[in-house]
């Protein structure tokens, strides 16, 4: 289906571009979001009438979304989630969930098709993403998942965190060394007090 965009679509077009799109993209989308029109001739007068209001609204939306990026950038997107022995989530963190954490942490308000996610996150760890708070205000964001917000923590510090067998033994070598570095100092004592003597 052809069709006029009446507002510029990453991958697709600016304002006023004429597109060829597979129609249930255009009738499920496109057109009932207002986001383009269809291409007749009476459609294409009536666009040349309102091209200017359109770049004008495009324009203002961009501003707006330029005023938030601050707050975007600096939001601390902090999602406890339960996980199994190795870091697999039970469930997972999807790009909805990203969009009603931003609105409570920063108070911008974006919908889930603007988190460039990809897939949904199934582990614990830190991730990057983008946000796209108008097609040409695209923000880096980073996504902390942890199953308590000492791991969080550990995670911004950029700490790695361990899991199953690798934590047992991990916390076994710190026992290990605790115990060498208690045994060191009781050693270096008593030649401490020779030397004294002397």
């Amino acid at each position: 289906m052809k069709v006029i965009l009446t507002e510029k679509i990453t991958k697709l077009g600016n304002i006023g571009d004429t597109v060829e799109v597979k129609t249930g993209y255009a009738r499920n989308y496109l057109l009932p979001n207002n986001k383009a029109i269809r291409f007749t001739k009476e459609n294409v007068a009536l666009f040349e009438a309102k091209k200017a209001e359109l770049v004008a609204r495009h324009e203002k939306a961009k501003k707006d979304a330029e005023s938030k990026v601050d707050a975007v950038k600096n939001a601390k997107l902090h999602m406890i989630r339960q996980a199994g022995d190795t870091g697999q989530l039970y469930g997972s963190v999807s790009s909805r969930d990203i969009a009603r954490e931003l609105k409570e942490v920063a108070g911008v308000s974006v919908e889930s098709a603007q988190v460039m996610l990809g897939s949904p996150i199934k582990s614990v760890g830190a991730f990057d993403t983008k946000i796209a708070l108008h097609p040409d205000v695209i923000v880096d964001v980073k996504i902390y998942v942890a199953q308590t917000q000492d791991e969080i923590d550990a995670l911004v510090a950029g700490k790695k965190l361990t899991f199953g067998t690798k934590k047992v033994e991990e916390e076994a070598t710190e026992e290990k060394a605790a115990e060498k570095t208690a045994e060191t100092e009781v050693v270096a004592e008593p030649v401490a007090e020779e030397a004294k003597a002397e």
